[in-house]
This record gives C-alpha cells, structure tokens and sequence, in this order.
C-alpha cells in the first residue's frame, strides 16, 4: 500500500513576523529552499507518491512554487483551509481527497525521511494509529508525550507547571485511519472554534489506541524569528557550500564553509561571507562587508563595509554602508512570552532601507517598507512603513 501525505499548510505565523506579512510561514526559506520544500522532499524520499497540501494563508505562495509536483515526482493536490481553526479542522479539509489511511505531519517542522518511513512500514505492519515522538531539552515549549513502552498514556500540551514528565513530545507526524475523520469531528472545540488533533488523539489515548514511533533522527521546529537562523545554520551544515549561475566573485572575497548563494549574486572586493549564510538570487554584498550566520533574501543589497551577523534580512531590502548589525543575544517577547538569550543580531523586513552607518542592536526588528537615516541607531521594534531619524 501506497500512502497519501495530508501536510499542514495553511498556518500565518505571526509569531514569525515581519517575514510572514507577505509570506506564509512555509514558504520562510532555510538553505535558500521554502521551509514546506524540505518537508515535501523528506516525504518523496520516504515512498510517498501522493500529497495533499491543505493551504490557507496566502495561499497563491504555495500553489504557484508547488504546482502539481511533478519537480518533486509527485502527484499534489490542494485542500483549501479558508479560515485556520486548529490542525483538526484543517485535517479535516483533506478528507475528500484521501480514501484509505494516511500520513499527515506538520508543513514547518523539518524532518529526516527515515521518520515517515518507520511510520509508513509500522502502520503497514498493524494498522494502528502512530505518532512519531522525539526527546528534546525543550520539551514545555511543546506537546509532552508519556509512554508505557510504545503505547502512548498521555500528551499535555506545552506543561507551565511542574517538571516535565517526559523529555519526549509530539514531533508532529501521524499515521491515521479514515475514522479519525469522524473523531475530529466528535471532539469539542475549543476557544474560538478551534479543532486541535492533539485533543482528538487525546480522546484516542483514553481507549488505549495510539503508539508512539520513537525518533532520533533530525527534526527542527521553525517557531520563531531566531528558529529561522538556528534551522537554516543546522541545514547547511548537512549540506556543501555552492554558489548558482551567473554568480560574480571580486578579488579578495571570501566565502567559508557552510554558505549557500544563489543565481546572479554579486560579492565585492575583500568581502566575508562566513559559515551559516544562505543568500538568496539577486542579492549585492558590497566591497569589505562582512555578512555571517545570516539569511538574506532575494533582491536585497548589503552595502560596502556593512558588518551583518546573526541576522535576517528579508527580500529586496537595503542595508546601507557601515551598518552594524554586530549579532549576538538578547530578551525578547513575542506573542506575551518571554524568551532570554536568544540569538537574534536582527531583522530587516522586506522593502525595507537602512542608511549609512546605522547600529542595530541585538533583537531589534525593523518592520516592512521602513525608513531608518543614517547614522541612527535601532533598538526593540520598528512598526512598517516607520521612518526612524538620527538623535
């Protein structure tokens, strides 16, 4: 048996912003691919043949880059989320597509085939319903998972009290029967309308029918704006440096191990571009800049003798000569929670114009479409559209 992949799509990522005002959280690139390009490659490479993407936010992104997967060798169809009300509700959309047991998983968490293969063979083998758990050292950020040997006795849902009673959690990958159609769809919705699966397999639990496949292989969650850089570093790690067509090098640069650079770029004279940067098409590295551990999208110029580290900087943006973005750590908040020492030098949105000689501090995010003058200097957040004056 061949089984259909159900990926969940349709989520906005606010968490994510300023990236995902004009993107939808898949289509965040790591390693100058979409971060749902990762997962779509881990399941073809796993056997599947068939998947149903169940897109909703800003939709077009999606379907435009994917087409009907024939790039991948696979046959795609779309199932449209139109309001996001839980992965329940969003699992649910695929029904009419899929009519046998099937695969289901997260679009924005990157994952080794391995994984859905062990699932696939397992459900195969005894058609139960599987989940696939990893350990983590993070585990309250997530859905805690408690086992008696492989049989699943609990999942709580990111615990605020307490230690934790199992360092693994849900990673995000299922096997279902068709009757987890009807099980969503008896199970309450929470706050709101939403449909959460974690509660419907909850209800699963209570009569004693889910088994947890215990994961080792690599699996990385793409939550926050720091997540962007620590997942696209880790993927570049499993991969060689390259450079695409029409790529021009000026005397002098260097470009370390771990980068990935894109078609038409240009790296002027004495240059760095160091370990963990990926550099989308398009994009200008001007004379004795220094560019390192860093995402650049495309169309974007970072200017000459610019120093950009730890930091993302979004599509057809300008980073002006001698700006410093010197990296590093800092506390940040984001959706009310407070996170301490993440690394996260910081962030330029998209048509965005940082002047000359500008100083960005550790964690500040400068929004889409905003103005900062020379010589200024950025700290916290910048709303878009904002003109930021020097003093």
């Amino acid at each position: 048996m061949t089984m259909k992949a159900v990926i969940l799509a349709a989520g906005e990522g606010r968490r994510l912003k300023p990236l995902t005002n004009l993107r939808p959280k898949p289509m965040i690139p790591i390693a100058n691919r979409p971060l749902l390009e990762h997962v779509v490659t881990a399941v073809v490479e796993a056997g599947v043949t068939e998947i149903v993407l169940v897109v909703g936010y800003k939709r077009e992104r999606i379907q435009s880059y994917f087409g009907d997967g024939e790039e991948w060798n696979v046959d795609i169809s779309y199932a449209i989320q139109d309001k996001q009300l839980g992965t329940g509700h969003a699992i649910l959309q695929a029904e009419e597509f899929v009519d046998d047991d099937f695969l289901a998983l997260n679009g924005d968490r990157i994952i080794e085939s391995a994984v859905v293969r062990a699932l696939i063979e397992r459900h195969e083998a005894n058609g139960e319903t599987l989940l696939a758990v990893t350990p983590t050292d993070r585990p309250t950020d997530y859905g805690v998972v408690e086992l008696r040997g492989d049989r699943v006795t609990n999942i709580v849902e990111k615990p605020r009290w307490g230690r934790p009673r199992s360092e693994l959690i849900n990673a995000g990958v299922y096997c279902f029967e068709q009757s987890i159609f009807d099980e969503i769809r008896a199970t309450d919705s929470g706050p709101g309308g939403e449909s959460s699966i974690v509660t419907t397999i909850g209800r699963l639990i209570e009569d004693g029918g889910v088994r947890g496949i215990r994961s080792r292989g690599m699996w990385i969650d793409v939550s926050n704006l720091w997540d962007v850089l620590g997942v696209n570093s880790s993927a570049l790690d499993q991969a060689e440096s390259s450079v695409g067509t029409g790529f021009h090098r000026s005397s002098g640069a260097e470009i370390g191990d771990g980068v990935q650079i894109g078609d038409d770029c240009r790296v002027g004279h004495n240059a760095t571009i160091g370990r963990g940067t990926a550099i989308g098409d398009n994009v200008t590295v001007g004379a004795n800049a220094v560019v390192s551990n860093a995402v650049v999208l495309s169309d974007s110029i970072i200017d000459d003798g610019a120093v950009v580290r730890d930091c993302i900087v979004a599509g057809n943006s300008y980073v002006g000569p001698n700006v410093t973005v010197e990296g590093g750590t800092a506390d940040l908040v984001v959706e009310e929670e407070y996170y301490e020492d993440v690394t996260l030098g910081g962030v330029v949105g998209d048509n965005a114009r940082v002047g000359g000689g500008v100083y960005v501090e550790p964690g500040s995010i400068i929004g889409n479409s905003a103005r900062v003058a020379g010589g200024a200097t950025v700290t916290g957040r910048v709303p878009p559209h904002a003109e930021v004056r020097r003093g």
